[in-house]
């Protein structure tokens, strides 16, 4: 996921998107703890998206903020 994508959503859709990646992270954890998880770089991936949704809507309320 490109930051250059996640800047065209409106903040609904980044906040949805946030809450499926904090979830896929959550189940990614779980099939690590069980030995499920094959492929263990799919943590690190989440985790980085996960960075970039906050850094946008950081970006987003800090602007609006400035704006007002």
């Amino acid at each position: 996921m490109k930051a250059s994508e996640l800047r065209v959503q409106s903040v609904a859709e980044l906040q949805k998107t946030q809450i499926e990646l904090l979830r896929e992270q959550f189940n990614l954890h779980m099939q690590k703890a069980t030995g499920q998880l094959a492929k263990s770089d799919q943590i690190k991936k989440v985790r980085r998206d996960i960075a970039r949704v906050n850094t946008i809507l950081t970006e987003i309320n800090s602007n609006k903020g400035s704006v007002a």
